[in-house]
């Protein structure tokens, strides 16, 4: 059992992440610590995604470059890594950054017209 959980410790800390950004999004009434805990929670789903796409051994790209004699290419498919998860990953990470700067905007607006960012006094001021 030891065994597995040192073998797999990235895994054990994509967890431990996620579920600081849950507890932070759920349990705070701060709106700022909430947008933090969105964001550990958002980075974590992220690293792990990128984890999960490593392949050990894995040499290179899926660029064919080698031939044999006959001048066909040889294919070996366990060497080469899929390039597409980092892809949508750089992707999710812009719109990672991008839904912070919103959420940021939109609490600083929350703020200027409130002249508060806890969640209870917001909801008492609009009521």
């Amino acid at each position: 059992m030891l065994e597995f959980i040192i073998g797999k410790y990235n895994f054990w800390i994509y967890i431990i992440l996620m579920m600081i950004g849950f507890y932070a999004m759920i349990s705070k009434n701060n709106l700022i610590k909430k947008i933090i805990g969105m964001n550990i929670f958002q980075t974590a789903i992220i690293l792990f995604y990128v984890s999960i796409a490593y392949k050990k051994g894995g040499a290179t790209l899926p660029i064919l470059t080698d031939a044999d004699a006959h001048g066909e290419h040889i294919i070996t498919i366990a060497q080469y890594i899929n390039p597409l998860p980092h892809v949508l990953m750089l992707t999710a990470i812009v719109v990672m950054v991008a839904t912070l700067g919103v959420a940021l905007a939109i609490a600083i607006m929350l703020y200027r017209k409130y002249h508060t960012l806890e969640e209870d006094e917001i909801i008492k001021a609009l009521k």
